[in-house]
């Protein structure tokens, strides 16, 4: 049957260790000696080792207590951290974090999953909405936390990348050879001046298929091939697919990937959720 140390003599074979004698240990833990002398004397018995050298004038570890040392380090830290994360008002709140829905996957679930499992009690508020939605909110204090796509970064925010945007449509589909072109966006989409901009700078016509606020209605129709839109490269969609122009449209660029974070948003749990975002969009 597998034994287990007890952490209580641990921690005083450690403080015993640090503050070179019983004495001193038994005031630095606020035990008697006596106290402290019997827990030593316990985690001695238990292992069957002389953990010091007590012939010696100057206490001293026995070879067998110099490697207890450090095993008794590292399980009282790690004691010590797992007490902290899981007991600790530092370790739990809220985190309103705010992602345009289309660079929500494949990224976000993963990083949601990890922070959860590193911070069980600290609650992940998505929201997935539209940059615009999305930094208005940030401004009312809505959101701790916000990922946008825009032409440029904006004020206070940090640059993460900068994404092509392209063409999306069905695949093998033919509607984006058709005039008028056909396109759906919803009416707050980023992404929708950029490209009827680009397209009357380029002569060619067009209408909306769709609009409106459903954003499953607008993918529903573009899969089907009776619109086409644009999306950020590496963030399509299921059922839509990146358009091979030739040419024939005209090119729209590239949009930044940005991150912005509130002053107020403090703790391990923000720092570690905004260092996840980092390496999941960074260039």
């Amino acid at each position: 049957m597998a034994r287990t140390l007890d952490l209580v003599a641990l921690r005083s074979f450690v403080a015993v260790v640090d503050a070179g004698g019983v004495t001193r240990a038994a005031g630095l833990l606020n035990l008697t000696q006596s106290a402290v002398s019997m827990q030593l004397k316990r985690l001695e018995e238990g292992l069957n080792l002389g953990l010091f050298a007590r012939a010696a004038r100057k206490l001293t570890l026995t070879p067998e207590g110099e490697q207890l040392l450090g095993f008794a380090r590292r399980m009282l830290a790690l004691n010590d951290e797992a007490l902290s994360r899981l007991t600790s008002s530092g370790f739990e709140g809220e985190i309103r974090l705010g992602v345009p829905h289309d660079i929500v996957y494949p990224a976000i679930p993963g990083i949601l999953k990890r922070l959860s499992a590193q911070f069980p009690r600290v609650r992940i508020n998505l929201v997935s909405s539209f940059t615009l939605l999305l930094k208005d909110a940030f401004q009312r204090g809505e959101l701790d936390l916000i990922l946008t796509t825009e032409d440029a970064a904006g004020q206070g925010a940090e640059e993460l990348a900068a994404r092509p945007l392209v063409w999306v449509g069905a695949e093998e589909g033919m509607v984006w050879q058709k005039r008028p072109l056909r396109l759906g966006f919803k009416d707050t989409c980023i992404f929708r001046r950029r490209a009827v901009t680009a397209l009357d700078a380029a002569g060619i016509p067009w209408e909306m298929a769709v609009d409106g606020e459903s954003e499953q209605a607008i993918e529903a129709t573009v899969a089907a091939d009776l619109a086409i839109s644009a999306r950020l490269t590496n963030a399509m969609p299921p059922g839509l697919h990146p358009i091979d122009v030739k040419g024939v449209l005209p090119d729209l660029g590239s949009q930044t990937i940005c991150l912005y974070a509130a002053p107020t948003l403090r703790g391990d749990a923000a720092d570690l959720l905004c260092q996840e975002i980092r390496n999941a969009y960074c260039c």
